[in-house]
């Protein structure tokens, strides 16, 4: 499976492409139920609602930021791009509790490393809303960024290409 993935990477002149991080219901940002996310206060992106608990590297990078409740990571990819993975809504509540982290910050990731896993079913029956936003931070050193338009509202794996990037 992961020689697949390896194969839906691209990065082929200005362009960069990332597969899926999380297996589940790929959606726009603005569907996230936080305005801080539905708005892109943080910057553009996507969210997939999770079907399992299992948030991998969409693409090759380096890890920038573990934070300390293990809820969130972000990595800076080949191309330049900051993501932030925010796994959950309020999950930050939870202390680290129910995660745990498979990278740390300065590993070097491949599209389909695992970064972090989750109890999917322990956070949701909490409360918690686990639609989990991916955020560029940087969308200045890009000269377009696209969703895949032809995956919105479904299910994706870790094969299928969700976003595209393109360097000025």
């Amino acid at each position: 499976m992961f020689g697949k993935m390896k194969k839906m990477f691209s990065k082929s002149g200005n362009n960069e492409e990332l597969i899926a991080p999380i297996v589940g219901k790929l959606v726009k940002m603005q569907e996230v139920p936080d305005p801080t996310f539905a708005e892109e206060m943080l910057g553009p992106g996507f969210a997939i609602v999770p079907a399992e608990g299992k948030l991998y590297a969409p693409v090759e990078g380096e890890v920038t930021l573990v934070f300390d409740t293990l809820h969130a990571v972000a990595i800076t990819t080949a191309a330049g791009a900051e993501f932030i993975f925010h796994i959950g809504l309020d999950t930050v509540k939870e202390e680290g509790a129910g995660f745990e982290a498979h990278v740390a910050v300065g590993d070097k990731v491949k599209a389909g490393d695992l970064m972090v896993s989750f109890d999917l079913a322990a956070l949701t029956e909490k409360g918690y809303n686990m639609i989990t936003p991916i955020i560029l931070t940087n969308k200045h050193a890009f000269s377009a960024v696209a969703i895949n338009e032809d995956k919105l509202n479904q299910n994706v794996g870790l094969d299928d290409v969700v976003y595209t990037l393109t360097k000025a």
